[in-house]
Formats: structure tokens, sequence, C-alpha cells
């Protein structure tokens, strides 16, 4: 016995100081983001660290290649503490994520130091998956079939625009919309998974901007989430930003990986969220899954029915048709990584990107040039909304057995927010 108990001492003390050498290697990897948000406006997403790591970072604008020389040394170190095969699951993804985490960043140091990547390796530096080619043949059959529900004169693409005008949700219903919307998504949420009491979020109308909605986390289970009114905004949007953006989306998966992985076990590097990172595409795949486990179809009509187009002043006998439009309309969203594989790797410019949008995304005009400033500004981060979505789904499908049951998804849902799982290891 005295053998044995001295044993597991040894271990425990083996263990305690893997864990303080990853504590150590997290907090120069925060530092390492931190500093590399001085060169890229757009790379710190959300930090709610130790405010002293800020304020020493930003006295000093570090030059790339010594935070690309500092990456690499904190990449040889964790090779060193590599946990055992038995070890704690959580504790071997914590060791993959912040190893990926920083292959990606020194793929953006690289980046911005001027290598040029195409967008199939731009992709899989930066957010550890490649999303698969179509070509216009695999549109066409959705489009004709488009052509043929809404017949009549013009371009699809501007008789696609002229039905959904129909339903676009007035200037002035705007926030009662958002808030019904917001609130029946809060409460299907928290039937399902707990949250902290202290959680909340605000909203802001914002204009002039490439996206439509943004969730800026803040820290302390709050977030603020800004919805751009630059363009009109469709019905099916209230829900959809409402729970991509909110709940079960981007503010339920910062609040989790807050109070799972940052309080309960103080692993710091969940602290700060590098944008251009893997962990983005967990984040948006995760966000617009969470649209669809918390709404599945049938019930989301009913809502639209009885709640949300009441709320925009919109005559809910229409709910039935705009969704079959939206249905087909949803099978095009690939075209957008196509147009943004083209343009980013110099095979068409911009006016020739956006003119495939509109013709096999059927985007208007103007929502093609808004998107084409999003590739602009986030380059090959557009696969992480459907590729992200469509990995995730699987996961949560595989994981659950492909069970019927809606709270068996919820549970695996869940536990995917609250851990730092990779998109390479959805696949297992």
């Amino acid at each position: 016995m005295r053998v044995l108990s001295a044993l597991v001492l040894g271990l425990f003390v083996v263990q305690a100081a893997e864990n303080e050498t990853m504590n150590d290697l997290a907090e120069r990897y925060v530092k390492l983001v931190l500093a590399l948000g001085q060169h890229d406006a757009d790379y710190v997403d959300a930090y709610y660290g130790p405010a002293g790591w800020k304020t020493e970072v930003e006295q000093t604008k570090r030059p790339l290649a010594d935070i690309g020389r500092d990456a690499a040394a904190v990449n040889a170190a964790l090779v060193a503490v590599k946990p055992a095969a038995q070890a704690e699951e959580a504790v071997r993804l914590r060791h993959e994520y912040l190893t990926r985490q920083l292959s990606a960043l020194r793929a953006r140091v690289s980046m911005l130091e001027g290598k040029r990547f195409t967008f199939d390796e731009e992709s899989r530096a930066l957010y550890d998956a490649v999303a698969p080619t179509h070509t216009e043949s695999e549109f066409d059959a959705v489009l004709a079939e488009l052509d043929s529900r809404l017949p009549g004169p013009g371009s699809l693409s501007e008789r696609v625009d002229k039905f959904r005008s129909q339903f676009v949700i007035p200037r002035d219903r705007l926030d009662a919309t958002f808030t019904a919307a917001i609130d029946a998504c809060r409460s299907r949420t928290l039937a399902h998974l707990s949250l902290p009491h202290e959680e909340s979020f605000t909203v802001e109308y914002v204009t002039n901007k490439s996206w439509s909605g943004y969730n800026w986390y803040q820290g302390n289970y709050r977030s603020l989430i800004q919805v751009n009114t630059d363009l009109p905004i469709f019905v099916d949007r209230a829900i959809d930003l409402a729970c991509h953006e909110g709940y079960p989306g981007h503010h339920v998966y910062n609040v989790l990986l807050e109070k799972s992985l940052v309080r309960d076990r103080g692993w710091v590097e969940f602290s700060v969220y590098p944008l251009r990172s893997p962990q983005s595409l967990i984040a948006e795949g995760s966000a617009n899954y969470g649209i669809d486990i918390a709404f599945p179809r049938p019930e989301r009509m009913e809502l639209e029915r009885k709640v949300i187009f009441p709320s925009a002043g919109l005559d809910p006998t229409g709910v039935d048709t705009y969704y079959a439009v939206l249905s087909l309309t949803d099978r095009l969203s690939y075209a957008g990584n196509e147009a943004a594989r083209r343009y980013l790797n110099g095979q068409v410019d911009a006016a020739a990107a956006a003119r495939w949008l509109e013709r096999y995304g059927l985007y208007s005009a103007p929502r093609a040039q808004q998107r084409i400033r999003f590739i602009d500004q986030y380059r090959s981060y557009v696969i992480n909304y459907n590729l992200g979505k469509d990995m995730v789904a699987r996961y949560i499908e595989a994981e659950s057995g492909g069970a019927s049951d809606a709270g068996r998804r919820w549970d695996v849902f869940t536990r995917l927010l609250s851990s730092p799982r990779l998109p390479s290891g959805l696949a297992r």
C-alpha cells in the first residue's frame, strides 16, 4: 500500500508540474495573440483575461518576426509536454487546441509578412479545414427549380429579390421583432442547458459594416450584439441572428467557454479569441447549426406564423411560400465560397466575383457588393459558416447516434460548446 500511495503521489506531482507548464505556455500564447492584434485590427475578436497583459503588449508593438519566432518556441515547448494517451480527454484536447491555434497564428504572421496562400491553403492553415469545390452545373439545377417557381420578366436574381422584398422587416419594427426572436431563442435554449444567472447581452443597430450581425463578447458572461441596417433586413433574419449571435450561438458558446474552461479550470488561453483561427469554424458552425437545433423546421414555422411575422407586421399566411423559396436558395450557399475562392486566387476580379454571386448565389447587386467587402476583409473565413455548420451537424448526429431524441442532441451540442475541440477533431 505504501508503494501504491507513493506511485499515486508521484503521478499527481508530475501532472501538477505538467499543468503548470501548460499554464505558462498558455500565458505566452495569449500574449502572442494580443501582440499579433497590433498588426491585424480584426485578429483579436475578444479578450477578457488579465488587464495587465494587454497593457504590457500595447506598450510595445513587437515586430512580426519576433512574434513568429516566439510562437515557434512555444510550439516546440508544447511538443515536450504532450499528455499521455490515457490522460483525461479534456486535457488532451487542450494540448491539441493550443498546438493548432499556435500553428494558425504562425500562418497569419507569414501572411502579414507577405507570404501568399491559395484559398484552400489559407483556410487549412487558419481554420483547420478545406471547403469542397463546386462547379456551375451543380448550382444550375437549383436555379432551374427556382426559375420555374418564380416565373416572370427580369433575371432570376431580380425576381428572387423582388419576391423577398415582400418580407422585409419595417425599420420601425426591427427592435420589436428582434426582441421577440431573442426571447424565443433564449427560452428554447434554457430549456435544454444551464447558463450562469448573470449572463446577458445588449443589442445595437449599426451601419457601414461588411457583415449583417456581430457578437462582441465582453467577458463576465456578457456580449454586445450589433445588427447592421445598411440593407433591408428580411424577416427570416430575426430568428437567424437571434440564434446565431445569441442563443444558442456565439453568446452561449463564449459563456460556456468562460464558465467551463477559464473559471472552472483556469485555462487562460480561452480568455482570448483570435478570429483567424480554428476556433472560428467551431464558433460559426455551431452558431449556424444552433438555429436548426433550437428550431427544427416545423417548430420554426409555427413560431414565424404566431410571433415573428406578426411582430414584423407581415401577413403570416406567406410563411409557407417564403420558406419554400428559402429552402432552395439555401442550397446555393456554397456559391459564395466559389466566388471567394476564384477572387482570392486571382482568377477573377472583384466585379466578376460580384457577378458570380448575383448569378449563382442570387445576391442582389447591393448585397453582392457588401459580400465582396466581407471577402476583402475576412478572406477565406467564409467557409466557417456553411462548411462549419455541415461539420458540426455531422459530428452532433454521429455522437448522438442519429437519435431522434432532441435532448440527446442538445447534450452533445452543449458538450461541444464547452470543450476545446478542433475542426479536424469533429471527424473522429
